[in-house]
């Protein structure tokens, strides 16, 4: 389980060899992280909104007899105030154990759970997520079963606090151009150290394409990805594992970006409920691709549930073994 700023996400498995096979899912859109720039405190508006889809995951552990369990809580919970005391009460109302991960292992998770989907090639990959309160962005050696980490970077800009450190918008065109560029400024800002590091490994990072590779993982790139395939709807198995042209994500973002808030509520595949943040997000994508100038972007539509999954794989106990039914309060961590 995945509770992040924005949203808060299950995801139940077997394993199947290798791989797993899903045995039920949920996702939520909670805003845990609303006000939370301002205030420096998760509110309770948003701690009840994300506690009513704990309880929803909370009957699917216990429906589904879940044996090994793992449960993390991001940005918000590391940066709030009372984020402790959130997780305090979580485990007394739902039984559900979470536990506030650091960046690095938000981003190692991140990796795990979708680097299947770079593309082949030699040299070093970069792997992004943008999530609700940060943007990790990690650097990556391919060539064995799970890529090695070569440097990384989190920056605490996601789709809901650069939204919200930007604040209201006048909804004329020249206050959303001086808004995005705002946006911009900021996310460049806070990846300059890293995007020093990398530039120099460009040269070194050939994909069978002929280009440096690129791989996204968040709310934005899938929502960009079903914009660009025109979609009438949501459809994960058209986006996941999706290659798309570099320019057509920045030509999309540009768009969004000048659009009035109820155009963008219009379009499929945003709504009312993406179209305050997806801006924001467009800004995050166009500095990351400033930073890995891709020609080719690969869209995963998986993350850290999947890397916690294969975590939990990894250190799992002899499938022999007699097991016994547990709720959802069991929970074994692995090693970081």
């Amino acid at each position: 389980m995945d509770l992040g700023t924005n949203n808060c996400r299950l995801l139940i498995a077997r394993p199947s060899g290798e791989h797993f096979t899903v045995i039920d899912a949920f996702s939520r859109v909670v805003r845990l992280g609303e006000g939370l720039a301002q205030t420096g405190r998760l509110s309770d508006a948003a701690m009840d909104r994300a506690l009513a889809a704990l309880h929803v995951c909370a009957d699917k552990l216990r429906k589904r007899n879940v044996h090994l369990a793992r449960s993390v809580a991001t940005e918000a919970c590391r940066r709030a105030s009372n984020g402790q005391a959130f997780i305090d009460r979580v485990l007394a109302e739902t039984g559900i154990h979470l536990n506030i991960i650091t960046a690095q292992e938000e981003a190692r998770l991140a990796v795990l759970g979708c680097h299947i989907l770079l593309e082949q090639g030699s040299g070093p990959a970069m792997i992004f997520d943008i999530g609700g309160g940060s943007t990790e962005m990690v650097l990556v050696e391919t060539g064995e079963t799970v890529p090695r980490i070569l440097d990384w970077q989190s920056v605490p800009w996601g789709v809901v606090s650069l939204t919200e450190s930007i604040g209201p918008i006048a909804d004329d065109p020249a206050a959303r151009a001086a808004a995005y560029a705002e946006m911009r400024r900021r996310v460049d800002e806070g990846f300059a150290e890293f995007a020093q590091r990398v530039t120099p490994l460009r040269g070194s990072a050939t994909g069978d394409g002929g280009g440096i590779r690129l791989l996204g993982t968040s709310g934005t790139v899938t929502t960009l990805a079903s914009l660009h395939l025109a979609l009438p709807q949501y459809d994960r198995r058209a986006v996941d594992g999706l290659v798309v042209p570099a320019e057509a994500m920045r030509d999309i973002s540009r768009r969004l970006s000048a659009m009035s808030p109820a155009e963008r509520v219009a379009l499929p595949c945003i709504g009312r409920e993406r179209s305050d943040l997806v801006v924001a997000g467009c800004a995050i994508l166009e500095s990351i691709l400033d930073i890995w100038p891709a020609r080719r972007l690969g869209i995963a539509d998986r993350g850290i549930r999947e890397g916690i999954l294969r975590s939990l794989m990894s250190i799992g106990a002899d499938p022999r073994a007699p097991r016994r039914p547990q709720g959802p309060t069991t929970n074994r961590t692995e090693a970081a």
